[in-house]
Formats: C-alpha cells, sequence, structure tokens
C-alpha cells in the first residue's frame, strides 16, 4: 500500500465550463443553460479537499472574468489555485444534454484552441510545482487537447518519477476530444501509462492500447500497482447499477453493487471513484475497503448536480452501510 495519512495531491488538466440544458431537456429546447465548473482532473481536485487532503490544480485558464471565476471556484471548494497560469486566449466550454428514459446523455466538446491547449509544453515549472507533493493524477483527455497539452503532461509525470511522487493515470479516452489525431492516441496513453502507480482503465481501454487485457498491462507497465475501474449496467438513464473494481499484480477485489434510481446527474461519476480510490490508498485502506469506499463515492455523485463530488467521507461511509432515512437530524 502507499501513505498512511494526508496527502498532498496535484492534479493537471483542462478546467472547463460545462453549459448543460435544464432538468431533462434537449439542447436549447428553451433560452435557459445552467452553467458549472468541471473537468476531469478539477472534479478529483475538489473531491480530495472535500476528503481532507491537500489538493492543487495545474492548469492554464484564460485572462477573463470566466478563467477568473473557475479558479474562484476551486478555491471556494478547497482546493489550491496557485498553479493555474492566466494567459490571453478563450474559455474550453463543454455542452451537455442530460439523458432520460432511453435517450442517453450526449456532450458536445467546444474547447479547440483554449488557452489550455495551445500553452507551451514547457509552460510549467513541473520541478517546483511537484515539491512536496506525494501523488499526481493525470487523466487521457490531456494528450487528447493537443500535443502540447501531452507533452506536458509526459513531463509532469516525468519530474513526478523523479520527486518520488505516485503517479495516478486516468486513461479516459475520448474519441471526440482526440479528433483527427485519434490515431495517435493508443501510442500516446501507453507512453503515459508507462509512468503510472496507478491506472484508471477497464478492459476496453487495455484492448485500444495494447491489443490485449489488464494482465497484459501489468506486464508491459513496470511501475504498475493497481488497476481500477466501475462497472455499470444500464436499464435506461435512470435506473442503473454500479460496482467497482481494484484489480493488483495477484487479486482482484469487487465491490458490492449499487441500484441508481432517479439520477441527478452521472457527470464527474467516475472521477469520484478515482478520488475515492485514492483517498483509501492515502489513507491506507486495504484494497477491498478502497474499492468499496470509492464506489459508494461514485454512486453518491449520482445524486449530486455538476460535475463536482461535494460529499465528504462522513456522507460516503453512509452510502456504504445503506442507513436510509427520510431525513438526517
Amino acid at each position: 500500500m502507499f501513505e498512511t495519512m494526508s496527502a498532498t495531491v496535484l492534479c493537471f488538466g483542462e478546467i472547463l465550463l460545462r453549459l448543460s440544458s435544464p432538468g431533462k431537456e434537449l439542447l436549447l429546447q428553451s433560452s435557459r443553460l445552467d452553467v458549472h465548473v468541471g473537468g476531469a482532473e478539477a472534479n478529483v481536485a475538489v473531491s480530495l479537499s472535500k476528503l481532507g487532503h491537500t489538493a492543487a490544480m495545474a492548469s492554464t485558464l484564460p485572462e477573463s472574468q470566466l478563467g477568473h471565476a473557475c479558479a474562484d471556484e476551486l478555491r471556494r471548494h478547497g482546493v489550491r489555485t496557485d498553479a493555474i497560469r492566466f494567459v490571453d486566449g478563450r474559455m474550453g466550454l463543454y455542452f451537455l444534454t442530460h439523458g432520460a428514459g432511453h435517450r442517453p446523455a450526449e456532450v458536445l466538446y467546444d474547447r479547440a484552441a483554449s488557452a489550455f491547449a495551445t500553452a507551451a509544453a514547457n509552460a510549467y515549472d513541473w520541478n517546483a510545482l511537484l515539491a512536496g507533493c506525494s501523488w499526481l493524477h493525470v487523466s487521457g483527455i490531456t494528450p487528447a487537447v493537443s500535443d502540447a497539452a501531452g507533452e506536458s503532461a509526459a513531463r509532469a509525470m516525468a519530474a513526478a518519477r523523479k520527486h518520488g511522487a505516485k503517479i495516478s493515470f486516468d486513461c479516459n479516452f475520448r474519441a471526440r476530444v482526440w479528433g483527427a489525431r485519434a490515431s495517435n492516441a493508443p501510442a500516446t496513453l501507453c507512453g503515459l501509462c508507462e509512468q503510472a502507480d496507478l491506472i484508471f482503465g477497464d478492459e476496453r481501454d487495455f484492448a485500444f492500447m495494447l491489443g490485449g487485457t489488464a494482465g497484459a498491462a501489468f506486464e508491459r507497465f513496470e511501475h504498475l500497482q493497481f488497476i481500477a475501474c466501475t462497472t455499470r449496467e444500464r436499464q435506461s438513464a435512470d435506473v442503473q447499477q454500479l460496482a467497482g473494481r481494484l484489480q493488483s499484480r495477484r487479486d482482484t477485489y469487487t465491490s458490492r453493487p449499487y441500484a441508481l434510481y432517479g439520477i441527478v446527474d452521472r457527470i464527474g461519476a467516475g472521477d469520484a471513484f478515482a478520488a475515492g480510490l485514492l483517498h483509501g490508498l492515502i489513507s491506507g485502506f486495504d484494497p477491498q475497503k478502497c474499492v468499496e469506499f470509492a464506489t459508494a463515492a461514485a454512486a453518491l455523485k449520482h445524486s449530486i448536480p455538476g460535475d463536482f463530488n461535494l460529499g465528504g467521507a462522513a456522507d460516503i461511509e453512509l452510502v456504504m452501510v445503506e442507513q436510509r432515512t427520510d431525513v438526517r437530524r
């Protein structure tokens, strides 16, 4: 296992504004859009902060009211923002239509040439930013955004390895973000996985990257200690079942399943799972408890609007023991 205390975790990736249709409406069905701050790594940073860790975000935002509002929102949830750069440029956006019944949710990205995507690969002083950090968290969305962002992620991971920080990497393949560069994705993602101690990915990810299974990943990536993922069964957009899996080089651990009814917002559930698992590993939980806690965190996220899982450890533990009450008083 890893550390047995609170840790400082640095998350690197693009911070986005999410514009979503209200309720279960189609996009632009009415003239209103709900606005939330999000992004895979920012979601993890917020959740880790809520779980009692020192979480910091490294990114680049536009020097504008939008960029500063996003940083302010992260600070409001306890995330350190000293490592966020502000430059001329545009804000990365994504539009979300919530699913309903047999209609799936849909995401439309508008993040090409954003301030983050156009930042030079040498824009970040990783030796300084990683000083004192126990973990670095990165996702595969970052190299999908641009070649420069991918090179920044690779440099961050190399510096983390040099400084003795553990590295978690979420494969997060997004074909719509890679676009015409999708043919480069398997090799690029494999290169980043080579540095990781913990990979969030399922069999589809490893088939895509390696043409094999999770077992092939343990053979290929020398630093890898754990692979984790969620599994989801869908009856509709509103009725689903969620479970988690954690695999080491020797053993596999599976969580109890959670029935999900009346889903409020499933975006960010995978990031809630990632943060929950990091919390468990950092806190010295045994592997079974790690995956149970992480899956409960992901289940809880489905009840919270927006990208962020705002539940703390006590809220997640209540989900784990299923203490169902009409009103907590």
